[in-house]
């Protein structure tokens, strides 16, 4: 609808310059005795024009609510029972420094580099599904039989760049910044394999199932076992 009125006003403007140009000419011929009538309608119609020329550039016609359409579909690929336990929670800020360096026609050396700081949060702990013990009812005790390094279960990550310098012929794409943020998970990994999170997270799961045999009247014969592994961590990628 605002097309619509915006092309009649536009044809109305049009219209008026062109039968002032034709009154303009009229107005230059030898007979002038009217040339007072045609001046006082050149006047009017100038007035109008003006209106009209105003009214446009103004944008008094307010342009509508753009409409949007959305939709989205999921898919559920699989589901399948699960029982891990999260026994220790890190959070980590690593700076992240990307630089490539390219020659453009192999001559001249074109750069981009960018700085960036990569928020995550670290989830351990441990997948019961690898877990091997041996019950006594009779002595009422567990035995671990086999109990493996804890895990990181979960990672999420924010991207914050800063000071991106790019040139014309090298310029980032998606690659690049899907590139750096892999890199940049990488980093906080292995600094999350380097932290205490591990001895936390084994420290918690023996405190863990110890207190949960007792509540059964059993204990835990080899406790350490869960220490042995504790300098260890698996990471399996979500």
């Amino acid at each position: 609808m605002l097309k619509k009125y915006r092309f009649i006003l536009w044809t109305v403007a049009g219209a008026t310059v062109f039968f002032l140009a034709y009154l303009i000419y009229q107005m230059l011929q030898p007979n002038t005795a009217s040339s007072g009538i045609l001046i006082l309608v050149m006047l009017l119609l100038g007035l109008v024009l003006g209106g009209v020329i105003a009214f446009l550039a103004s944008g008094s016609l307010k342009a509508q609510a753009p409409i949007i359409n959305e939709s989205s579909h999921t898919i559920a690929e699989s589901m399948r029972k699960v029982f891990k336990v999260v026994s220790a929670e890190g959070h980590f800020n690593e700076i992240y420094n990307y630089e490539e360096t390219n020659k453009l026609l192999n001559f001249i050396p074109t750069k981009k580099k960018a700085l960036v700081i990569v928020q995550a949060k670290v989830l351990v702990g441990y997948d019961f599904e690898k877990f091997k013990w041996e019950v006594d009812e009779q002595n009422r005790k567990v035995k671990l039989l086999n109990f493996p390094a804890p895990e990181i279960l979960s990672t999420e990550t924010d991207y914050k760049y800063y000071n991106i310098e790019e040139q014309f012929f090298n310029l980032f794409s998606k690659d690049d910044l899907a590139k750096i943020q892999q890199n940049g998970k990488k980093q906080v990994i292995e600094a999350a394999k380097k932290s205490h999170l591990p001895e936390v997270a084994a420290e918690q799961m023996r405190m863990l199932l110890t207190e949960l045999l007792q509540t059964k009247n059993f204990f835990l014969e080899n406790p350490s076992a869960i220490s042995e592994n504790k300098g260890m961590i698996d990471f399996k990628p979500n």
